[in-house]
C-alpha cells in the first residue's frame, strides 16, 4: 500500500507497501539482545550503523525511553525503504516494555499506530494515531498518517480533511502534496498534477525524502495522463536523489514494464530479491525476456506466497493475485486473493488486479465494488476505465 510522505520519512507506502523478504509478517524477538538474523542491508549503510549504535547504547540504558522511541522509528524506517518486516518485529520489540507506562507519551502511540497499520490493522492504526494527536496536537506525523490510511481505504472526504489539518502543522509543500494526492483520486487529476509541478518547482531547496515523494507521486499522475516522457523525466528525478524507497523502485518497474522495457527492469532491481513487490518485478521482467533466473525467481515467489498462506498471512495478497495471473497462469486463485484484498486496501492497484482477475477468470461482476468505487470516486485512468468497459460487456454494470 503507498502511504503519504510524513516527515522525515523516506516515501512509503507503505502500504506501502507493507513489503517483505523472507517474507513472514513481522516477528517481535523476546529480548533487546536476541540475535534473530542478521539482514542483508550493507555493514556501510549509515542508516544501519546508526541503529547499531543506538541498540548499543540501550543495552546500558534499558529503561531509556526516549532511546527506544528513537530505535523503534528507525527500525520502521528501514522496513520502508528496504521492504524487510523483521524490521518491524524489531520495532514493535523496542517499544514492547514501554506499553505500561507509556499512556501519555505521544511518540509511543505514533509509533504503535504505524506498526499497527503495517499489519493493516487500519482501526486500531487510527485509533493510536488519535491517541498521538491528542497528546501532540502539533504532531504533523499522526496527522499524515491518517491520511494515508484513509486513502487506503478510500475514505478520500477524511482524507482531505487531514490534509487541511496538515497546513499549520508542517510546511506548506508537504500539506499542497497531501492535498493534491487526494484530487488526483477524486476526479481533478490535470488540475492537481499541474499545481503540485508548480509548487515542487518553486521550492528547489525541498527535503529529499519529501521531493522524492511528490517526484513519484508526479509521474504516476502523469502516467495516467498518458504524458509518458513527463513520468520518465519524474522518475529520473526521484533516482537521482540517491535514495532508497522500493517504492519508487517498484511504481518505475511497473512503468517500465508498460512501456515494453523489461530489460531495464532487472538492471534496476538488481538486488533486490528480499522484497515481495520488487521480486515480482523481477519475475515479470524476467519471464519476458527470458532471463535464466526468471525461473528462479518465480520459485522464490511461489515458495514465499504458499508460506505466507499458511501462516494466515495476508499481507501480500495484491502481489499473490498478480503473481497467480501473469506468472502462474491461474485466474480463479487470482480473483480469490484479489477480491479478499480488496476487502482492505482500495487503492488504484488494487481495483486494477481485481478487475483483470474478474476478466480472465471471466467473473465480471466479482469486480462490481472496483466499478462502484471507480465511478463514485470519479478516478481518472485511461487503463482502467478500459479494464471497465470490457467489464461492462461481459455483464457487469457500469
Amino acid at each position: 500500500m503507498s502511504l503519504f510522505l510524513p516527515l522525515r520519512r523516506a516515501a512509503a507506502a507503505l502500504v506501502m507497501l507493507a513489503c517483505a523478504s523472507a517474507q513472514a509478517a513481522p516477528y517481535t524477538p523476546t529480548s533487546d539482545e536476541q540475535v534473530v538474523e542478521r539482514l542483508p542491508a550493507s555493514a556501510s549503510d549509515p542508516s544501519v550503523r546508526r541503529v547499531d549504535s543506538l541498540r548499543k547504547q540501550l543495552a546500558a540504558r534499558p529503561t531509556d525511553a526516549a532511546l527506544r522511541l528513537e530505535i523503534a522509528q528507525r527500525y520502521f524506517d528501514l522496513a520502508m525503504a528496504q521492504g524487510d518486516p523483521r524490521y518491524v518485529g524489531y520495532a514493535s520489540a523496542a517499544i514492547a516494555p514501554l506499553a505500561a507506562s507509556a499512556s501519555n507519551n505521544a511518540g509511543y502511540w505514533l509509533l504503535h499506530g504505524l506498526i499497527a497499520q503495517y499489519s493493516h490493522d487500519f482501526s486500531g492504526a487510527l485509533k493510536s494515531l488519535n491517541k498521538a494527536s491528542e497528546l501532540d496536537p502539533q504532531s504533523a506525523d499522526a496527522v499524515a498518517w491518517r491520511s494515508a490510511i484513509h486513502m487506503v481505504q478510500a475514505n478520500y472526504s477524511a482524507a482531505l480533511s487531514e490534509c487541511t489539518r496538515l497546513v499549520p502543522l508542517t510546511e506548506p509543500l508537504q500539506a499542497q502534496g497531501c492535498t493534491a494526492y487526494v484530487q488526483a483520486s477524486t476526479g481533478q487529476l490535470a488540475a492537481a498534477y499541474d499545481a503540485l509541478g508548480r509548487a515542487l518547482a518553486s521550492a528547489p531547496d525541498a527535503a529529499p525524502e519529501l521531493a522524492l515523494w511528490l517526484r513519484t507521486r508526479l509521474a504516476e499522475m502523469a502516467i495516467r495522463l498518458q504524458r509518458d516522457k513527463e513520468a520518465q523525466a519524474h522518475f529520473n528525478a526521484a533516482l537521482k536523489l540517491g535514495l532508497t524507497d522500493q517504492f519508487l523502485l517498484g511504481a518505475y518497474a511497473d512503468f517500465l514494464l508498460q512501456q515494453k522495457r523489461p530489460a531495464e527492469v532487472i538492471t534496476l532491481l538488481a538486488d533486490w530479491e528480499r522484497s515481495d513487490i520488487l521480486l515480482l518485478r523481477l519475475a515479470l521482467a524476467g519471464r519476458l525476456v527470458g532471463n535464466p533466473k526468471a525461473a528462479d525467481w518465480a520459485s522464490q515467489l511461489r515458495d514465499r506466497f504458499a508460506a505466507a498462506a499458511q501462516r494466515g498471512d495476508r499481507l501480500h495478497e495484491q502481489e499473490a493475485a498478480r503473481f497467480e495471473l501473469d506468472i502462474e497462469g491461474k485466474p480463479a486463485k487470482a480473483l480469490e486473493l484479489a477480491v479478499r484484498n480488496y476487502g482492505t486496501q482500495k487503492e488504484a492497484r488494487d481495483a486494477q488486479v481485481l478487475m483483470r482477475a474478474a476478466l480472465a477468470a471471466k467473473q465480471a461482476k466479482a469486480a462490481q465494488p472496483a466499478l462502484d468505487w471507480l465511478r463514485s470516486s470519479r478516478y481518472e485512468d485511461p487503463a482502467l476505465a478500459a479494464l471497465a468497459d470490457q467489464l461492462v460487456a461481459l455483464g457487469a454494470t457500469r
